[in-house]
């Protein structure tokens, strides 16, 4: 029983799928998405080889897109070592899908990066290794995409934990970077928009206009005892657990993922690759 939460969180990735149709989807429009969060790259947790597989696995669903909602870098300390962004970069570089491997960023792949949190203006280590190996990554932006004639908004949120408190930052609290007006303002039609969010808070402050929500980050409590988690990755990450939720008319999917912060333990939490399959 002691053994239990590592073997869970060392387990090969469930598969959890969800078939909807949100608000505002264009008739005839069928999208299959496979989404991955929170890898955590660290040895012996994650590995590069274990990545690899996890990527694999996705190929093997054959998505029409595939879409990486941040999380890449180790959030804990006890490892053996930590896995460079060029090697968890290029584990990832073999995602393949029709309409492409798109991803944003989170709170972690900022946190462990001292030169963006003494200068945000620049662009960080883990941003740099996905346009390295030609993942484009979204902060504060979208892109208009086509699937069998029908188009649809892929949008990008900029993390909203981005920037940690310390006096070497001249920060006193948290901060983020996120900018939703500027993000759906370079949305210039009425076609449905997809947002990728890392963290789900922002979800209180999204209306119907955007079809879908998705999100990672809470890794489902990472510790989950019939319901009751422990830690609270962020203000409304025990609001938005895991799994689809709807709020007022708008839709949320919220990933469990699949490395660990902290400690590497997970407790009624497997790690998940999403499958979505919208319309």
């Amino acid at each position: 029983m002691a053994g239990y939460p590592v073997v869970e969180a060392m387990a090969t990735p469930r598969v959890t799928r969800f078939q909807l149709t949100p608000p505002n989807w264009t008739p005839g429009l069928r999208l299959k998405i496979v989404a991955l969060a929170d890898l955590h790259a660290c040895d012996p947790w994650m590995t590069a080889d274990r990545i690899k597989a996890i990527c694999d696995q996705a190929n093997a669903l054959e998505p029409d897109i595939t879409l990486l909602l941040g999380d890449y870098v180790a959030g804990m300390r006890a490892v053996i070592d930590y896995v460079h962004s060029s090697e968890w970069s290029k584990a990832m570089a073999g995602l393949r899908a029709p309409l492409g491997v798109h991803a944003i960023l989170g709170n972690h792949d900022y946190w462990e990066d001292l030169a963006f949190q003494r200068d945000p203006s620049i662009m960080g280590f883990a941003e740099k290794a996905l346009r390295d190996v030609g993942i484009p990554v979204y902060v504060n932006q979208s892109v208009r995409l086509e699937k069998d004639g029908h188009p649809f908004w892929l949008a990008g949120l900029g993390d909203q934990m981005a920037l940690r408190p310390g006096r070497q930052f001249d920060r006193l609290s948290f901060g983020g970077i996120d900018n939703l007006p500027a993000t759906l303002g370079q949305v210039t039609d009425m076609n449905p928009v997809i947002l990728l969010a890392h963290e789900p808070d922002i979800f209180t402050q999204i209306s119907q206009r955007v079809s879908l929500t998705l999100s990672g980050h809470t890794h489902g409590g990472q510790i989950n005892l019939f319901g009751w988690t422990p830690v609270s990755a962020s203000r409304y990450s025990r609001r938005y657990l895991g799994g689809h939720i709807e709020e007022a008319g708008s839709h949320i999917i919220v990933s469990r993922g699949l490395g660990c912060t902290g400690l590497p333990i997970r407790f009624g939490s497997w790690p998940e690759i999403l499958q979505i399959e919208l319309g």
